[in-house]
């Protein structure tokens, strides 16, 4: 278990945070993410009213489906409220301790990474905590593969993405001769 950090720490903590221009954009960036989401899932539900059609083609490749994810990534851990605790809790603290990294990174990709990530995993949490579920629509399975998903998902996939290639491209920094 992490120690609680002290009053200090947290002082400091967020000094640092406010003082980070990465920070500031990506606390915005990620909330307009959420709001993107939630605002195409609004739209899909209720505009277009895709749970009543199930599903709209629109080309060979592409296809709005209306699904109600109760799992994770891939419908893993579907269930019941025990799956829908726990995945909640998971996306709370991923968003959280992504917040709180946001706070000291000074590397653009990883900033845009975890920002990307904070978002989709807002975006997915209301879903889940609000109606138990998330609503995915955007269907490319026509191209690659049966997986339908939403901006959320989106994000937090390129979110990752970023984060990878962030990583590798430090550790090559890192590996040069000064």
């Amino acid at each position: 278990m992490m120690p609680v950090p002290t009053k200090a720490q947290v002082l400091d903590w967020f000094a640092a945070a406010k003082a980070n221009p990465f920070f500031r954009r990506g606390v915005i960036a990620a909330a307009l993410i959420a709001i993107a989401d939630q605002a195409s899932k609004y739209w899909i539900v209720h505009v277009i009213a895709l749970p009543a059609r199930r599903k709209i083609e629109l080309s060979a490749i592409f296809d709005l489906t209306y699904v109600e994810n109760r799992g994770a990534s891939f419908g893993m851990l579907a269930g019941g409220i025990g799956s829908r605790v726990i995945l909640s809790s998971i996306s709370i603290a991923v968003a959280t301790a992504l917040v709180i990294w946001l706070g000291r990174l000074n590397r653009r990709f990883a900033a845009v990474g975890a920002t990307l990530i904070i978002g989709g995993a807002i975006g997915n949490l209301y879903d889940r905590v609000a109606y138990g579920y998330v609503v995915d629509f955007l269907d490319f399975s026509g191209l690659f593969f049966p997986w339908v998903f939403n901006i959320a998902d989106a994000a937090i996939n390129v979110g990752v993405g970023c984060l990878i290639v962030d990583a590798l491209t430090h550790k090559a920094d890192a590996a040069k001769p000064a």
